[in-house]
């Protein structure tokens, strides 16, 4: 089957149609490929992976949905599809601009999302993925423990098994998990995050009005969102002044900003390899030292 082919027929799975489709590659981050699909019923977003299993753009679906429910300004969403080995997600099409205002309108919707949760429990009822890495959640009285047993953990093991984390390395993140509740509180507010709110998922559309797009939801303390917004930059300083405006954060947070980091550079470092040690092993000098 063609390329163009393949693309028409998971376009018609999600109700797109079949007459005067066109499809142009546009960026689409490091696992998917994506296209400006044009025709049927309008101009859309489309993303497809040929690595992944049948649930995983059904995932970022309810994810979007979660951050919809919670106040968030998400692109709505067509419709998914799996069909022979391959995955598609189609969105309505984003015009982008860079207006000054996105930062702005970026900070008061988080802060509407993070809002405080109806749930009691930190973590998620079912699987979700970070890039194509499954994670389990589950329900989790404790802060704390979820993200010691669900994220760190989780990512030890990954990288015990891919010999990204060996030797001292290994002992200090050990060490640093053991003594987690040293810096981390069992029970903060409870609000629905993003989950990988880095500088490429959020857009800034047209009126300045604020996207996000590529979640990872879960139910977790708010201060891992904005630790992740710190790491690779990408966000303007507008937008930790409006979110502060709605939302403070508390005085201490910059104490535990490099622990929530922490686990991002650990899926870093287990996904693309050394080029993340040093700053991983930079965070153990800071709480290990």
């Amino acid at each position: 089957m063609s390329r163009n082919s393949e693309l028409i027929q998971l376009a018609q799975k999600v109700g797109v149609g079949s007459a005067d489709l066109s499809f142009t590659p546009v960026s689409g981050g490091d696992i998917n490929e994506a296209y400006c699909l044009e025709g049927g019923s309008g101009t859309w977003f489309m993303k497809i992976n040929r690595q992944i299993p049948p649930d995983f753009f059904e995932l970022e679906a309810e994810s979007l949905r979660k951050l919809e429910e919670a106040g968030g300004n998400v692109p709505s969403i067509k419709g998914t599809a799996y069909h022979n080995g391959v995955g598609t997600i189609v969105l309505h099409w984003i015009n982008t601009s860079s207006s000054e205002r996105g930062g702005e309108k970026l900070g008061e919707m988080l802060a509407r999302v993070h809002k405080p949760a109806e749930s009691a429990f930190y973590g998620y009822e079912g699987k979700t993925y970070i890039g194509t890495l499954a994670m389990e959640n589950g329900w989790w009285p404790s802060w704390t423990d979820f993200y010691r047993e669900k994220r760190l953990i989780h990512q030890l093991e990954i990288g015990k098994r891919k010999g990204t984390i060996t030797g001292r390395r290994l002992s200090r993140l050990e060490n640093l998990i053991e003594r987690l509740d040293t810096w981390i509180p069992p029970e903060p507010g409870v609000s629905l995050l993003h989950g990988d709110l880095w500088g490429g998922n959020w857009i800034s559309g047209k009126g300045g009005e604020a996207w996000l797009i590529d979640p990872s939801v879960f139910y977790g303390h708010r201060e891992m969102d904005l630790a992740f917004t710190r790491l690779f930059g990408g966000f303007p300083a507008s937008f930790y002044e409006s979110y502060e405006y709605y939302y403070p954060l508390d005085r201490d947070f910059s104490e535990r900003e490099r622990l929530y980091q922490l686990f991002y550079l650990l899926v870093h470092l287990n996904f693309f390899g050394e080029a993340y040690g040093t700053s991983v092993d930079r965070i153990f000098d800071y709480y290990l030292s």
